[in-house]
C-alpha cells in the first residue's frame, strides 16, 4: 500500500509542473492578443516593432524540433528550394497540427509552387487556429487575386485593415483592386 502515496505524489508533482509550465504560454498569448489589439489602432506609432513583436511570438512552437524544421522551411522557400521546404513543413504540420505558423509557411511554399488550392487550404487552417494572422489574410487576398477573385481578395485586404491598419502596401492593393472592379463595372 506504500506505492499509492507515492504515486499520488509523482502524479501531483507532474500536474504542478505542467500548471507552471503552462502559465507562461497563457501570458505570452495574452500579451500577443494586447500587442494585436494595439497594432489595430491606427494611431499605434510603434507598429513596426508591434509587428515584429508578434511574428516572433506567433513562430514559437514550443518545441525546438518543429521550431528547427519551421526555420529550414522558411531558408528554402527563401533559397527558392520550394520542394525542400515542403518537406520541412509537411513534417512541421504533421507533428504540430495546431501550430498555425506551420501551415502559414507551408500555405507559402505551395503558392511558390503554384499548388494554390492546397495552399488555400493551409491558410484556411492557419486562420481556423488563429484568426488574426494577418500574414495568412495577406497570402489568401494574394492567391484570391491570383486567381482572379478580385471581389473576394478585396473583402480579405478588409479583414486585413481591421486586424492590421499599417500592413506594408496595404493601401495600394486596396487601390488597385478597387480600379479593377471599377474597370469591370464599366
Amino acid at each position: 500500500m506504500r506505492v499509492y502515496p507515492s504515486i499520488c505524489k509523482a502524479v501531483f508533482m507532474a500536474c504542478v509542473l505542467v500548471l507552471g509550465l503552462a502559465r507562461p504560454a497563457v501570458a505570452e498569448m495574452a500579451e500577443v492578443e494586447l500587442m494585436l489589439d494595439r497594432l489595430a489602432d491606427p494611431g499605434t506609432k510603434d507598429w513596426e516593432k508591434l509587428e515584429r513583436q508578434i511574428v516572433r511570438e506567433w513562430s514559437k512552437s514550443g518545441s525546438a524540433a518543429m521550431d528547427m524544421l519551421l526555420k529550414r522551411g522558411r531558408e528554402a522557400i527563401r533559397d527558392g528550394r520550394h520542394d525542400i521546404a515542403l518537406e520541412h513543413l509537411t513534417a512541421l504540420t504533421d507533428h504540430a497540427p495546431d501550430f498555425a505558423e506551420g501551415w502559414y509557411t507551408r500555405a507559402s511554399a505551395l503558392f511558390h509552387m503554384e499548388m494554390y488550392g492546397p495552399a488555400i487550404s493551409d491558410i484556411g487552417r492557419a486562420l481556423s487556429l488563429n484568426s488574426r494572422h494577418f500574414g495568412a489574410m495577406m497570402g489568401m487576398a494574394t492567391i484570391l487575386q491570383h486567381l482572379d477573385m478580385v471581389d473576394e481578395a478585396l473583402e480579405v485586404l478588409e479583414m486585413v485593415r481591421a486586424v492590421h491598419p499599417h500592413y506594408p502596401g496595404l493601401e495600394h492593393g486596396m487601390e488597385a483592386l478597387e480600379s479593377l472592379l471599377d474597370g469591370q463595372r464599366l
